[in-house]
């Protein structure tokens, strides 16, 4: 029994020591240094930075490190804009700019690398970086600071750039490249640096082609009225741009613009056109503060109200409503002073309306539905602080990027009994020509678009519950020029 005990606990402190040992043993993989997070660091260019008298071909930049270019063609900005753009290359510690383009006299170049030069390993920026030189024997000292901010929003966009032209007929800025160019900040803000003193045009352009030219009208686009010149107190002159698109974007067929591929033949049999539609209920239920909207799947060439329906649940007729068209032939609307916890039935017969075609609906339609209660909706209240009537505001309601409501501001206070729930983004504008929407602009016509400023905020409407907004309005519309 004793030699039994002696044994397992022989094995025991046998396993012991294994375990034990094994532990200290175990190797922990090196955990490294801190993550390096330093940009690059220039030790020298050749010839130097702000070299005047310019006459080489190549410019050779050095680095403490081995250095990347990412995005180049995006982010370099060569001014004034040259015919030929360099060749500008990163090998192991240097960057490599061939110069392809035949340089003006008595000229100030820069090259602004933006955010494309970057460190090999762990990609650090080397953010604002600008090299410069003069084919004359002084540097150009010119800048221009501005912003541009979206007018029908009052946003900024930063893919937006800031040009200035040099040419001052009206089509130049859509038949050549400005004479220089620049990006803008998070806020919106742009600055031209080390340009040529003179008379400059102002435009802005979200350069969807990069062409840097005004090509069309559904562009993102800004101008600025009054010619600017660039001279030693330019910096007192600090402009701001509004950018609207002239029209919708341009829909296009085919690949390129041109005409779009035939569709290729099949020998299934075409089925039968049916005339369809939908209505804007919303699980059978009418909004107390809408029209009913019919939607059909075609424009349609004929409309029978005869064959057209309203009653109450007992199939008694309902007077009182009013039917319309809008141009694009495919849309009914329906006006009635709804009121909460009706019921009602539509019946639209077969033949009540027709397409080009002559094609008529599939058949007979019954639709019953019932309004909504007055519980389903908020009481808003909003109080308009320093308010200057014959600004024209308007304060226009969106959920998401679409216009909800537009209600003109009359008076200190707006109440509505009704108002729908939701979240809301509250924008001021300013009414120009007083017609309740916001207006774009035309450069060819020189008119501006009309200015909204964003609250910047967003606004919840609860239902069944007393809303209350107060909005503290500006002294004054925007200005064209930054305070």
């Amino acid at each position: 029994m004793k030699r039994l005990f002696y044994l397992v606990a022989s094995l025991l402190f046998m396993y012991k020591a294994v375990v034990f040992t094994t532990g200290c043993a175990q190797i922990i993989p090196p955990t490294g240094g801190p993550r390096d997070s330093l940009p690059p660091v220039l030790l020298g260019a050749l010839p130097k930075d702000s070299t005047t008298g310019f006459n080489a071909k190549r410019i050779i930049l050095a680095f403490d490190e081995y250095v990347q270019l990412e995005k180049a063609q995006e982010e370099i900005i060569v001014s004034p804009v040259p015919k030929v753009m360099p060749v500008i290359e990163a090998r192991l510690r240097e960057v490599s700019i061939l110069i392809k383009d035949t340089l003006e006299e008595n000229t100030t170049y820069s090259i602004d690398f933006g955010k494309s030069l970057k460190d090999l390993n762990e990609g650090n920026p080397f953010k604002n970086f600008t090299y410069v030189f003069s084919t004359g024997s002084y540097i150009d000292s010119g800048n221009l600071s501005g912003k541009v901010v979206i007018a029908e929003t009052g946003k900024v966009d930063t893919t937006i750039v800031a040009m200035l032209h040099r040419n001052f007929e009206d089509s130049a800025v859509a038949k050549e490249k400005p004479r220089y160019y620049t990006r803008l900040d998070s806020l919106g803000r742009f600055t031209f640096k080390n340009i040529a003193p003179g008379q400059y045009h102002l435009f802005a352009l979200k350069d969807v082609g990069g062409q840097k030219m005004y090509m069309r009208g559904s562009d993102l686009f800004a101008f600025y009225d009054s010619i600017i010149t660039v001279g030693a107190d330019t910096g007192a002159i600090r402009p701001v741009l509004f950018a609207f698109t002239e029209y919708a974007d341009e829909k296009k067929s085919g690949v390129g613009g041109g005409r779009a591929a035939p569709a290729a033949k099949s020998n299934a049999p075409k089925k039968e056109k049916k005339l369809g539609y939908t209505t804007n209920l919303e699980s059978n239920q009418q909004d107390l503060l809408s029209d009913l909207v019919f939607t059909f799947s075609d424009s349609l060439v004929e409309f029978n109200e005869d064959k057209f329906h309203f009653s109450d649940t007992l199939f008694n007729p309902v007077q009182g409503y009013t039917l319309s068209g809008d141009t694009t032939g495919r849309v009914i609307r329906m006006q009635y002073p709804w009121q909460e916890g009706q019921e009602f039935k539509i019946i639209l017969e077969k033949d009540i309306v027709k397409d080009s075609a002559g094609v008529e609906l599939a058949k007979a339609d019954t639709i019953t539905f019932k309004t909504k209660k007055k519980a389903d909706y908020g009481t808003l209240k909003i109080r308009a602080g320093n308010l200057d009537t014959s600004q024209h505001v308007v304060f226009l309601f969106l959920k998401g990027d679409k216009v909800e409501k537009a209600y003109p501001v009359t008076g200190k206070e707006l109440n509505f009994e009704l108002f729908h729930t939701g979240d809301y983004d509250i924008r001021i504008l300013y009414d120009r020509n007083r017609n309740g929407k916001w207006d774009t602009g035309n450069y060819w016509e020189k008119l501006q678009p009309e200015k909204v400023i964003s609250t910047s905020k967003k606004y919840t409407i609860r239902a069944n519950w007393d809303n209350e907004i107060t909005i503290e309005l500006p002294a004054s519309p925007p200005q064209d020029v930054m305070k």
